[in-house]
């Protein structure tokens, strides 16, 4: 079945909001020859993700995808059959009263955050009524286990190839704001082990830079003991997919580089979204138990305990040694832990599904 949809997204964080709402609404199109209209609000970082975008324009069609900025002035347009609510981000008050118009209603989702806590798959495709319209709103929430959305998996993501031996360890880093980064800094460099750390563009950047005391400019590449630092430029999600294949360990943040670092089948250590009330290491704790539960007890120690020094809990330089020694298993665990985050389908599939067992 050939659908319309709509995807409303607003940018929050600058980065993974317009990220997660590109690749789902690209996959869409391309994979399931969905009719496709993305309404964002800042194309800025869109551009940098989807060279080829231009920020400038109010409507423009890339990859089969129509993009139109939205605006506080919504135009009058006919609904399409599905509309996804990207992170609860409110439709505009005259496009739902379209949407109650038509003579078949729209399904209506909710694209919720990630996470791997117990209670999602309970709430997972539950309906919650409009209180004024007869319209019903769907939760869909994307997760790791049978009875939720499941992840984003397209086309487009590289099949993990055997790397290239190395003598160093190479590292991708992609972060928040993280106090903890400069006593890992400190550690590699004084270690023993050979380092090279690709240190993305942005916040990244700017923290290796404070702690170096010197300017370090879009590809510059500096030593510092046994590490080596190379500044990249932004790249873009075909470029940054590629990246996660060549490093042995990736460092990444949010939610879409996470997601795909799993499907990269390397080791990789995540920074949950900050959020008031530290209310992130719900998520984080619940992710590492699952993610966890099959490593042996040494194994799983070292990335918990490694994880959670990175996110603010613990001493970084101390619990770096046993991560270290356990990287080279991890890349086998990662195996296994695409193949089983895999078995339930995509995030796009499930959808698609979903919504036609709807209309």
């Amino acid at each position: 079945m050939t659908l319309t949809c709509d995807l409303f997204c607003r940018v929050v964080d600058n980065l993974g909001d317009a990220g997660v709402c590109w690749r789902l609404g690209w996959h869409l199109a391309r994979e399931h020859a969905w009719s496709m209209r993305l309404w964002i609000d800042d194309l800025a970082p869109l551009a940098a993700l989807r060279p080829g975008v231009d920020p400038a324009l109010t409507q423009q069609t890339i990859d089969g995808v129509a993009i139109h900025r939205w605006t506080a002035d919504f135009p009058d347009v006919l609904p399409g059959d599905v509309v996804v609510e990207a992170f609860a981000c409110e439709l505009p008050a005259g496009f739902l009263v379209a949407m109650a118009a038509k003579p078949r209603l729209p399904v209506w989702l909710n694209l919720e955050y990630l996470s791997a806590e117990e209670w999602v798959v309970g709430c997972h495709g539950l309906p919650s009524p409009h209180p004024t319209l007869p319209l019903a709103k769907y939760f869909f929430f994307p997760g790791f286990v049978p009875g939720t959305g499941g992840l984003i998996r397209d086309a487009s993501l590289p099949v993990p190839k055997r790397q290239t031996p190395s003598r160093e360890l190479r590292i991708s880093l992609f972060c928040y704001d993280n106090p903890a980064l400069p006593g890992l800094l400190d550690a590699w460099a004084s270690g023993t082990t050979a380092m090279v750390c690709r240190v993305a563009d942005g916040l990244a950047r700017s923290q290796v830079e404070r702690w170096l005391g010197v300017s370090f400019p879009v590809d510059t590449k500096l030593q510092r003991g046994n590490l080596k630092l190379v500044a990249l430029p932004f790249l873009s999600q075909e470029q940054y997919d590629q990246l996660l294949l060549d490093c042995d360990l990736n460092f990444v943040r949010g939610e879409d580089s996470f997601v795909r670092a799993q499907f990269a089948i390397r080791a990789f250590v995540w920074q949950a979204y900050p959020q008031d009330g530290n209310a992130q290491w719900l998520k984080l704790d619940a992710f590492l138990d699952r993610y966890t539960r099959s490593l042996p007890t040494a194994e799983r120690n070292a990335v918990v305990t490694f994880w959670r020094a990175w996110n603010g809990r613990g001493d970084i330089n101390v619990a770096w040694a046993a991560f270290l020694d356990a990287i080279p298993r991890l890349k086998a665990h990662g195996a296994k832990w695409s193949a089983q985050i895999a078995e339930h389908g995509n995030l796009a599939e499930n959808l698609v599904r979903f919504s036609q067992e709807r209309l």
